[in-house]
């Protein structure tokens, strides 16, 4: 069922013919393809925008409408022309004199500059403290010699003659929807409303030249791999102008062998003899800051672990850091010499059932649900 056409169009019943042309020129400067095109239903939504106006202007139009509705306006044999369009931007050409690639009044606006990405690999210390890391890449730039006007230095800039400096050319064309003054971009300037007299002889007058760039980015404190930093304007130069792109740099967090990253945790195992796990035993184990002890208590089982505080990773906005988690890997010996076999045959031989009983809430599944999360 087709939308009331007042309510497609924010209007009341008794809105004038000003006030409806005005409602839809808003809807479709929010519906236009260069600002929406991250929503798929906007051509639809301004199709049925221009379905509505088409109606609402026409006073004998409105009349059916107010009285039988839609089934009123097709049962006279009328369907909207805006269906007769192949495209949304030949229905903005037709209401407005311009399509995607301009404004929606077919002025010319001046193109930017495409954005650029790239990717830097940086060390789990460096994610501990933040860094400033330099980058050279390829990159369209202003042209140096003319400052990015075109214009060769020394040289006047001038007025364009053909579209008098508005960088527009007015015409009047027959639409579906009736005569329609449009707007085009000029052909002699392209839209600019000026052109160098003497173009420059390093970039042909087009303001920009390819090369490379070094620029240094701040990479914050905290950032996970994957995440990306943006540099605005760092990308390429833009039509003289207009703005330049962004730069985006990806960070990736080299591995290292000694920690595996869980959040702002870092993880570690360390690796002790069974002897060590029965009896406990004071353990280094290495850090991002450096050695630190770790207490290995009597009677660790596999899997169980310690934790040394604030010895993990900043969170990327700040506040407190993580942790260190340090597993116990419960190495069992082996190669057993004959001594130390009759050694661990003694020790079986005392080993008693409430030796074997696990503490409170650590059981087998405990462990093993700690190890593998």
């Amino acid at each position: 069922m087709p939308r009331d056409y007042y309510e497609v169009l924010g209007v009341s019943r008794g809105a004038e013919e000003k006030e409806i042309k005005k409602a839809f020129r808003r809807l479709a400067r929010e519906l236009h393809p260069d600002v929406n095109d991250h929503d798929p239903a906007a051509e639809e939504k301004f199709k049925e925008a221009a379905e509505a106006y088409e109606v609402l202007t026409d006073a004998e139009r409105r009349q059916t409408y107010d009285a039988y509705g839609h089934d009123g306006l097709r049962s006279g044999g009328w369907s909207p022309r805006s269906e007769g369009f192949n495209t949304v931007d030949d229905l903005f050409q037709a209401f407005f004199g311009g399509g995607g690639g301009g404004d929606m009044f077919g002025r010319r606006g001046r193109a930017g500059g495409a954005d650029i990405g790239t990717a830097v690999e940086i060390t789990i210390e460096q994610v501990l403290s933040g860094t400033t890391e330099k980058l050279t890449y390829d990159a369209v730039g202003a042209c140096e010699n003319c400052r990015g006007n075109g214009a060769e230095p020394g040289t006047p800039i001038k007025s364009c003659d053909r579209c008098g400096g508005t960088g527009q050319l007015r015409q009047m064309v027959r639409t579906a929807l009736g005569q329609m003054a449009t707007a085009v971009p000029c052909d002699r300037c392209g839209g600019e409303g000026k052109f160098p007299e003497v173009p420059c002889v390093e970039c042909d007058g087009r303001g920009r030249t390819a090369g490379t760039r070094e620029v240094e980015i701040e990479i914050p404190a905290g950032i996970e791999s994957g995440q990306r930093v943006r540099l605005r304007g760092g990308g390429h130069a833009g039509e003289p102008g207009g703005r330049a792109g962004d730069l985006f740099v990806e960070v990736r967090v080299a591995d290292d062998d000694r920690f595996q990253r869980d959040g702002d945790d870092l993880v570690a195992v360390l690796n002790v003899s069974a002897p060590e796990a029965m009896l406990g035993a004071t353990r280094e184990v290495e850090t991002i800051e450096g050695n630190r002890e770790v207490e290995v208590p009597a009677g660790a089982q596999p899997g169980s672990e310690a934790v040394l505080r604030g010895l993990g990773l900043p969170r990327l906005r700040g506040g407190r850091r993580g942790n260190q988690r340090v597993y116990f890997n419960v190495v069992v010996p082996t190669a057993l010499s004959e001594e130390q076999q009759e050694l661990a045959r003694s020790l079986e031989q005392t080993i008693t059932e409430e030796n074997l009983q696990p503490e409170a809430g650590d059981g087998l599944f405990s462990r093993l649900r700690r190890v593998f999360d």
